[in-house]
């Protein structure tokens, strides 16, 4: 028990204070898209909106979700989100499962985890992995964005570590049983590590979600750019579609900046939907496996 002190006191003072303002730095950027998105035309571009929005409309949203290159993309992100979480999920949990046993069990376990390890240390560049990507035919594939990123090393010592902590006298048991280590995995580790799968699925998401990069160099055609890669350009470019509208009314309501700032919300809205069911793993799952008792 800590002693609760005037400078203990003063320090949790200054401590939310600083954290409060933080997540208010953090936050004020995506209310102000926000509040663009939903303003008229004539109001964004007199300066008017700030953290507010002015002559409310949803016209910039309308406009959006009937964009047929938007909910193209929309749906490339989300295809690659599950084919890739649900791959690099399945290559962590039976890559980090055998690394973490001792060498007494694995007799080459630290050999294999140091290999893994040497990718993280060592990179061979962009235009060896570009090359390697196009000799296998992967361009302008779906797989291109999936495969190459599949085994997270990351994830791997993460997990591995966490496996490590748990009592060993659990597997012991299971194979006194007559449990092989498949049914150990599945019946005991994988249960066990619910907080870790979890945590590790929500970097998986999201580093998938925000890939842009890849999606440029990898894609040929626009048409089958991930959602942000397509924001990407959208940001970058102007929207030729929205310039070349006869549609006076739509005009009046809409600008490119509006359009461009509903996009960005909305591509930004599925990630907010998924981490609150995962943000009560979040910190437990971080924290699980980092120090052994």
């Amino acid at each position: 028990m800590y002693n609760d002190t005037v400078g203990r006191k003063v320090f949790h003072i200054w401590n939310y204070l600083g954290l409060a303002f933080l997540s208010i730095l953090c936050i004020l950027p995506l209310v102000h898209i926000l509040a663009i998105s939903f303003s008229s035309s004539s109001a964004v571009t007199a300066g008017f909106v700030k953290l507010w929005p002015v002559d409310f409309t949803m016209k910039s949203y309308e406009y959006v979700l009937h964009k047929k290159e938007f909910m193209i993309a929309m749906l490339v992100s989300v295809k690659r989100v599950l084919l890739g979480s649900i791959l690099g999920m399945t290559l962590t949990v039976i890559t980090a499962y055998p690394l973490s046993k001792e060498v007494r069990s694995f007799r080459w376990r630290t050999h294999y985890a140091w290999y893994f390890i040497a990718t993280i240390l060592i990179s061979s560049g962009l235009v060896p992995w570009y090359i390697t990507i196009k000799e296998v035919g992967l361009i302008d594939s779906i797989w291109a964005l999936v495969l190459p990123g599949a085994v997270n090393v990351f994830n791997i010592v993460l997990l591995l570590n966490f496996y490590r902590g748990l009592p060993k006298e659990l597997e012991e048991s299971a194979f006194i049983d007559g449990a092989g280590h498949w049914r150990s995995l599945w019946d005991i580790y994988i249960p066990l590590s619910t907080p870790a799968l979890a945590t590790l699925s929500l970097f998986t998401i999201v580093w998938h979600w925000n890939s842009w990069f890849d999606g440029l160099i990898l894609m040929n055609s626009p048409s089958h750019y991930p959602l942000q890669s397509y924001l990407r350009t959208v940001v970058i470019d102007v929207d030729t579609m929205l310039a070349n509208t006869q549609d006076i009314a739509l005009l009046a309501e809409v600008s490119d900046r509006t359009t461009k700032t509903a996009q960005i919300f909305v591509g930004t809205l599925p990630i907010l939907l998924v981490y609150p069911f995962l943000q009560r793993f979040f910190i437990k799952g971080i924290t699980l496996g980092s120090v052994k008792e």
